[in-house]
């Protein structure tokens, strides 16, 4: 296991230490599915915030226990409800109830942040990913991505001094209210320097303190313990820049005595090497890795002698995550900065790439007796930026021809889940999400909620014992989610328990407060909102009932509790939800059954202050309160001890042991000189006899690492007579699970070591079968009566579309038994589902998508449509399926056609397709309007280049392709710029009321396309106008571009007024598109000779056209293209346009010209 501490350069709070193995987190906002655990088999794991941070089988394969103090803010308590500090059972509380005033903990979990940097975190806008609550962790993923708590800069704030007398003995004292501690001000107290000093009275623990010399100034730590009876501990130390965003200093440490001393590897791996992370197989601890920092070197240093001697190989790409397989200890996948996957059957010896344009961590092992081979690898593949692929890759051979596509479509991006033997995938259609599951890698089918949840958000929670657990954020809902459990199938839901608090992990991760406890199967803490209170509740069944806790009848000082249900209750801080870089305040160990230990509040709601410890011995039936502030707590020797450790800003130097459930608790020194607690890390696996306290004296001093061996204070081993029977009940009610569980456990009076051989030991006997050990079936819904009834929007006789005739099907009582229910007899008859004889139906609910879950496709592309039947006999319905375009295709049953159904079309348009289902009694129909589209390329605006006051033009966009699909013409004429007119039509007509130049703006928007295009229109009551022709050696340079005919306009309007003296003013000239090459000229009115007047006008306009048209004819006008290209200006062989043009003839020559050049163009 790898472990990491990390520091602040300045450290004014208390400082927390965390176990570096990496879970999988992910994102929510739309509609998503989402799970936490990206690897099958991971459990629920309770997160949480101040007692411990526990994996059990963790990316690096380590089963230690590890705590830290989290950044906390103190405040000052009320000097109206004094308490005394003590713990439960010790002398202070023994004493005569003297209350003295005191700073009550407050917890503010929203202030629990690792400050690290973060990077391409694996929270980060993940849609699919698995909620862990409580025990092992199976996966071997590993970020190598900043995880990382640190020593922090900032400081806590604390209340009112507590008195001496209120102080452990040898604790340091708290400052002035208000104040913000310093660490100048954190000195010892006299008592404190006294008790430094040998003490006959104390009881002292074996331990021994090494200090890593000559690190004081590293800020950051990984520890990796290899376990399984190996003395071996790792630990990296580095001084990481936060200015610069990199580490600049590290040092390897090893140690081969369980802790006690050290030996500094740096020569090993390189004097000059800067190690940036470490990880270990999961499958053989023996094997370790080291990585550089990339922005020195990108390599990676390999040991094979648990971490005594080193190999060092380049990298040609830089690690962001990898992911161990679960069997084979070489085999590793390496995720990479630029989306890149590659994979090494070597432990990073060498590496191939595998794939590319990756999802970040939407890649996944295969699973033994699942899939094919154990060198496949799921993964999800970006297509678009909405799409995205999901395919199965060989390990040393992915290729196109070797890829599979088990599901046949697109899917929304970080949306694949591949866990246990289920595999999730969403897509979205219709601006819905659509979730679909396959179980034990079948077809995959839409996930059935209750018909009207409508889920906004979507994670899985659990995928263990053979269903699904999902947390959905339902329309209604915003700070809170209902849980639901499927079927083996993991295809219908039902309701388990609604409003479950939620909160957003500090990487936008959703985290949900669930806890699954450890040792005892179907038992579950969840904290419910309820008329806006958070209450603690549990089942013994798997979410089939619920109830509160209750509270504890005395408290430390045995003063009675009065607290009634349902008004009052117990509430613990699961803080699923809160941030997963600092350890959980809720333990239990599946090496010691019905006990749990949780911090948490007495009273009508969970509340941040006046925290306590609770701890029950009996799975959750009776509590007792064993600290009145946070501790943090540890199992030791399998469960048969416990040692709890104070939360605190202030140099410690005890602990407390308890050896009865926490019934007594007896106080020991770790070390003379009081520590600055960073973290504890315990030896691996559950018998946890040496821990090793990280620590510092000063905020100058080098680390101090205390070697604490438990051992040393128990006498003997355990024997036969030191252990007693327990019977498992809720509430006295002995069946639970459909069975009588009886355990074996220490006695609270034994002071023994159970040791490693020692194991659970369980004898069960089964129930009969009441209505307790079923739960309602999809479509049924709990009335308060306790039976089970259909909903209103369920029609019980609706029937699968797999049920044959012919063959049978389970016809649902409106029960069915909870998941790993061992119930018999009873009234299992009267609840199972009765076997009877598929009927003959008629198809209905006959579904058409398309595969993308999209209306529109592209021209030449395959179109995958999907036909789905709710009910009716599958293998006897045909199905019909109309594309539209004249072809269609028959199938003899539902089932030939669940890869989908492949069409390309050849033609733009609108197709209705059609579905049709027909069985001997009767027949389906479904409908979908398919709109087929090309990429528009390119678009022309087609207007005259002058145009005549008050007389209607003609504007027409011109298309190419011309045909595209669906399109919509946006156009702004003249000065009305604000307001546009919408068409659905390339052409409009347009009077322009004014004289002068007016602009012209088109917009065509065919599907994600828009293009634009602007011409100049001249408006004038009179002109004249005559076509041009060239020389065809100018048709030779005519790219036929619009950049190109405005340049030549001008040159020839240039030439014109050379050769004639027209003024500038009064000539317009245009190049017409197309070949051959043609222009226009346009002749206005001098207004200042004509006054206005229409016979002075046509006069002069006939004198000027004349004198154009003379120069034209003697060959006057000419201009030279380019060197060696001279082209002459002709007068077209057309009559001159008469004195005040029709608008129609002029349009209808211009048209005419510019659609001949087009065709000819193409």
């Amino acid at each position: 296991m790898n472990g990491e501490v990390i520091f602040c350069p300045k450290w004014h709070r208390a400082f927390w230490f965390l176990l570096f193995a990496v879970p999988c987190f992910l994102h929510a906002g739309e509609a998503e599915i989402t799970c936490r655990s990206c690897q099958p088999g991971s459990k629920w794991r309770g997160k949480e915030l101040l007692l411990k941070f526990h994996t059990s089988e963790s990316a690096t394969g380590f089963r230690g226990q590890v705590f830290g103090n989290s950044e906390r803010r103190f405040g000052a308590a009320s000097a109206e409800t004094p308490r005394l500090s003590c713990a439960v059972g010790s002398a202070e509380c023994a004493r005569a109830r003297v209350e003295y005033p005191e700073t009550s903990l407050k917890r503010n979990t929203r202030d629990l942040r690792a400050k690290g940097e973060l990077g391409q975190s694996e929270f980060t806008q993940m849609k699919v990913s698995n909620v862990s609550t409580s025990g092992q962790k199976k996966n071997g993923r590993v970020e190598g991505v900043r995880r990382r708590a640190r020593r922090n800069s900032h400081g806590d704030k604390l209340g009112s001094p507590r008195s001496a007398q209120n102080q452990d003995r040898g604790e340091a004292t708290g400052t002035v209210a208000g104040r913000r501690v310093t660490r100048s001000e954190l000195r010892w107290s006299g008592e404190e320097r006294r008790a430094a000093g040998p003490r006959q009275e104390e009881l002292k623990l074996n331990s021994s303190t090494f200090a890593l010399t000559g690190d004081s100034s590293h800020n950051q730590a990984m520890v990796h313990w290899s376990g399984q009876n190996s003395s071996v501990i790792l630990m990296l130390t580095k001084l990481f820049d936060f200015n610069l965003n990199s580490v600049t200093e590290s040092s390897l440490w090893r140690s081969t005595d369980y802790g006690a001393t050290y030996q500094k590897l740096n020569d090993k791996v390189g004097a000059k090497t800067i190690l940036s992370y470490l990880y270990v197989s999961p499958n053989n601890k023996r094997k370790i890795m080291l990585l550089t920092d990339p922005e020195v070197e990108s390599s990676l240093l390999i040991s094979s002698d648990e971490g005594a001697t080193y190999q060092k190989y380049r990298l040609n790409f830089y690690i962001l995550s990898l992911l161990f397989h679960p069997e084979q200890e070489d085999w590793i996948l390496a995720y990479s900065h630029d989306q890149k996957l590659y994979s090494s059957v070597e432990f990073g010896r060498r590496w191939q790439l595998v794939h590319e344009r990756v999802a970040p961590n939407r890649f996944y092992w295969s699973k033994m007796g699942l899939d094919k081979e154990p060198g496949l690898i799921h993964l999800e593949t970006s297509i678009t930026e909405g799409q995205a692929l999901y395919v199965t890759c060989k390990l040393q051979n992915c290729t196109d021809a070797n890829k599979g596509k088990p599901f046949p479509g697109y899917i929304d991006p970080n949306s694949l889940v591949v866990q246990d033997e289920y595999v999730f995938v969403q897509v979205s259609a219709g601006g819905r999400p659509i979730y679909y599951v396959s179980a034990k890698r079948d077809v995959f089918t839409p996930m059935k909620l209750p018909k009207y949840t409508l889920p906004k958000d979507l994670h899985v929670i659990s995928t263990d014992e053979n269903r699904v657990v999902a947390a959905v954020r339902e329309w209604n809902q915003n700070e809170t989610y209902n849980l639901y459990v499927s079927d083996t199938s993991g295809v219908y839901y039902t309701l388990a328990l609604e409003n479950v608090v939620s909160s957003m992990g500090p990487e936008g991760n959703v985290m949900v407060d669930l806890y699954e406890v450890a040792g005892i199967k179907g038992m579950f803490l969840a904290n419910k909102r309820t008329d806006n209170q958070v209450k603690t509740y549990i089942t013994y069944n798997r979410g089939r009932d619920w109830r509160l806790l209750q509270a504890p009848s005395k408290d430390l000082r045995g003063n009675s509790i009065h607290c009634v249900l349902p008004y009052c209750s117990l509430h613990l801080h699961l803080h699923v939800s809160a941030n997963p870089y600092t350890s959980g305040n809720i333990a239990s160990r599946d090496s010691a059954p019905g006990i749990i230990v949780a911090s948490g509040s007495i009273g009508a709601e969970l509340t941040t202050s006046n925290v306590s410890v609770f701890i029950t011995s009996d799975a959750g039936n009776t509590w007792r309160q064993i600290f009145d502030e946070e501790y943090a707590v540890l199992y030791l020797d399998q469960g048969g001890a416990l040692v709890a450790i104070r939360h605190t800003p202030l140099p410690i130097r005890h602990l407390w042991l308890s050896f009865d459930e926490g019934r007594q608790w007896n106080k020991y020194s770790f070390t003379n000189t009081p520590l600055f607690v960073d973290g504890v890390l315990g030896e691996p696996g559950e018998e946890t006899l040496i821990m090793t306290i990280f620590g510092h004296v000063s905020h100058r001093s080098e680390w101090q690492l205390v070697k604490i061996d438990f051992r040393s204070i128990f006498n003997r081993r355990c024997i036969e007579a030191d252990y007693q029977t327990w019977h498992l009940h809720n509430q006295g009610e002995p069946c639970l699970m459909g069975v009588k569980r009886i355990y074996r456990k220490l006695k609270p009076t034994s002071r023994c070591v159970m040791g490693k051989t020692y194991s659970v030991t369980m004898t069960s006997a089964p129930c009969d079968c009441t209505e307790a050990d079923f739960e309602c079936d999809y479509g049924f819904e709990r009335r308060t009566d306790g039976k089970c009834t259909p909903a209103f929007w369920f029609h019980p006789s609706s029937m699968s579309r797999s049920c044959t005739t012919g063959m049978t099907f389970l016809n649902s009582t409106g029960y069915r038994k909870v998941v790993s229910n061992n119930c018999t007899a009873g009234v299992s008859a009267e609840y199972t589902a009765r076997r009877q004889q598929c009927p003959i139906q008629a198809p209905k609910g006959l579904h058409l998508v398309t595969s993308e879950g999209s209306l529109t496709a592209v021209l030449g592309t395959n179109v995958t449509f999907l036909v789905f039947l709710e009910e009716g006999d599958g293998a006897r319905t045909s199905i019909t399926l109309d594309f539209g375009d004249g072809h269609a295709l028959t199938y003899s049953n539902v089932s030939s056609i669940e890869d989908g159904i492949k069409h390309i079309y050849k033609a733009v348009g609108i197709y209705r397709v059609t579905a049709t289902g027909e069985n001997s009694l009767g027949s389906e129909t479904a409908m979908l309007y398919l709109h087929v589209t090309c990429q528009l390329e390119y678009i022309h605006l087609s207007a005259p280049f002058v145009a005549v006051r008050n007389k209607e033009v003609n504007l027409t966009a011109v298309l190419w392709p011309s045909q595209v699909g669906t399109v919509t013409y946006i156009w702004w004429i003249g000065n009305n710029t604000e307001q546009p007119v919408i068409t659905l039509e390339g052409s409009v007509a347009y009077t322009f009321s004014r004289e002068g130049i007016n602009t012209v703006t088109v917009q065509v928007s065919a599907g994600n396309t828009i293009l634009q295009d602007r011409k100049t229109i001249a408006v004038h009551e009179y002109f004249r106008s005559h076509l041009l022709a060239f020389s065809s050696n100018l048709d030779e340079h005519n790219p036929d571009i619009a950049e190109w005919r405005l340049d030549v306009s001008r040159v020839i309007k240039n030439s014109l007024i050379q050769a004639t003296g027209v003024r500038e003013d009064q000539l317009l000239v245009t190049v017409l598109p197309g070949l051959p090459t043609a222009a226009e000229f346009f002749l206005l009115p001098d207004k200042q000779i004509t006054e206005g007047k229409p016979e002075k006008s046509s006069a002069h306009l006939d004198q000027l056209s004349e004198l154009l048209l003379s120069a034209l004819n003697q060959n006057l006008v000419q201009f030279t293209l380019r060197p060696g290209v001279q082209v002459t200006v002709y007068a077209a062989h057309l009559s001159a346009a008469t004195q005040r043009h029709s608008e129609s003839e002029h349009r209808y020559k211009y048209v005419c010209l510019f659609l001949l050049g087009m065709l000819l163009l193409s």
